[in-house]
C-alpha cells in the first residue's frame, strides 16, 4: 500500500512542472491596458479578425498585420474602406454586434476588440480564439500596444519616428503663427467641438501635438472629449482660422447639403474666421474617423495648408 502511494506521489510530482510549463504563456503575456489581464499574445498571429473598424482596423494595417475580417460598417475614410475591400476581408456586419458565425468559420488565431464595446461577447468570442479586448488609450501608446500584441515591435518604432520627426518640424513653425484654431463638426440639428485636453480624441491630440493653439472655451484640463454648443454658445469658436467638418452621419451624400445649411445661418457668418474669409473645410475621414498614422499625417497636411499657409 505504501508503495502504491509512494508511486502516485513521485508520479504527481513529475506531472507537476509538466502541467505548470503546459499552462504558461507561450507568446508574449501582455498585462496592461487590456480587458482581463493577462493576455498571452500568441506567438505569430496568422489570421487576426479585428471588431473594431476604426483606429484598431488602421493601425493593424498600418503595422501590415494579417487582417482577415472586421465589419464594414463605420469605416468613413474611402481609402481604408478601398484597402479593406480589395484584400477581400470578410465583413463582420455591426461593429457593435458582429457576426461570430462568420468569425467562427474563420478559424482566426487572434480577436482583437474593445473592451467598451464587446465585453458583454468576450467570453464567447475566446472560445474561438484568443480575444483580447483593449482598454481605452492615447492612439499612440495603442499603436505600441497593438505592435507588441501582433510582434510588430520594429514597424511600429519606424513609423512613430517618422511621424515624431515631422510633427516636431511643423510645431517649430506653428509656434511662429501667433494665430489661434478653432475647429467643429456640424452633424444633423447639432454642433460638436472635439476638444483639446488630456483626452482629446486623436486628430485634435496631434493638433496639440503640433502646437496649435485652440481658444479658451475649447481648451479643457480634465477627461472631457467634447462639448455640444447651440447656437448662441457657437461664438465661442473665435479663433483667428477655423476648421470645420461637415459630417451627416455614416453616409457622405448629405455632407453638401448640411454644410450649405449651416454656412448660409447669419449666426455662423457673425463668427470672426468666417468673417475673415478664413474658415476651411476639411475632410471627414481623418478627422472624425481616424485610422492611424496616416490619418495623422493628413491632419498634419492640413495644418500645413489651412494654418501655416494663412498668413
Amino acid at each position: 500500500m505504501v508503495s502504491v502511494l509512494r508511486f502516485w506521489l513521485a508520479l504527481l510530482f513529475l506531472l507537476f512542472p509538466l502541467s505548470i510549463a503546459y499552462a504558461a504563456c507561450q507568446g508574449k503575456e501582455i498585462a496592461e491596458g487590456v480587458y482581463n489581464p493577462p493576455f498571452c499574445a500568441p506567438v505569430e498571429a496568422k489570421r487576426i479578425v479585428t471588431l473594431d473598424p476604426l483606429l484598431t482596423l488602421g493601425l493593424l494595417i498600418e503595422l501590415k498585420a494579417p487582417v482577415a475580417a472586421t465589419p464594414y460598417m463605420a469605416i468613413q475614410d474611402a481609402v481604408v474602406l478601398d484597402f479593406v475591400k480589395r484584400s477581400k476581408m470578410v465583413d463582420l456586419g455591426n461593429p457593435r454586434e458582429p457576426s461570430l458565425e462568420r468569425i467562427a468559420a474563420l478559424k482566426p488565431d487572434l480577436i482583437i476588440g474593445s473592451a467598451e464595446a464587446h465585453s458583454s461577447i468576450y467570453d464567447t468570442a475566446s472560445k474561438i480564439a484568443p480575444t483580447v479586448l483593449t482598454n481605452h488609450m492615447d492612439w499612440k501608446k495603442y499603436l505600441k500596444l497593438l505592435s507588441e500584441i501582433t510582434g510588430r515591435e520594429g514597424a511600429a518604432n519606424e513609423a512613430l519616428a517618422a511621424y515624431e520627426k515631422r510633427v516636431a518640424s511643423i510645431r517649430d513653425r506653428v509656434k511662429k503663427t501667433d494665430v489661434t484654431v478653432s475647429t467643429v463638426r456640424f452633424a444633423p440639428g447639432r454642433f460638436v467641438v472635439f476638444v483639446d485636453g488630456p483626452a482629446a480624441y486623436a486628430p485634435f491630440s496631434v493638433l496639440h501635438e503640433a502646437g496649435v493653439k485652440r481658444t479658451a472655451y475649447e481648451t479643457v484640463t480634465d477627461g472631457t472629449i467634447v462639448k455640444r454648443p447651440d447656437w448662441e454658445e457657437l461664438a465661442n469658436l473665435d479663433g483667428d482660422i477655423l476648421l470645420y467638418v461637415s459630417a451627416s452621419g455614416f453616409e457622405s451624400g448629405p455632407d453638401d447639403a448640411l454644410e450649405k445649411e449651416v454656412t448660409g445661418n447669419p449666426l455662423w457668418q457673425l463668427l470672426p474666421a468666417v468673417r475673415n474669409g478664413r474658415a476651411y473645410r476639411v475632410d471627414r475621414g481623418p478627422w472624425q474617423s481616424f485610422h492611424g498614422i496616416g490619418s495623422a499625417n493628413r491632419v498634419l497636411d492640413d495644418i500645413e495648408r489651412y494654418i501655416l499657409a494663412d498668413r
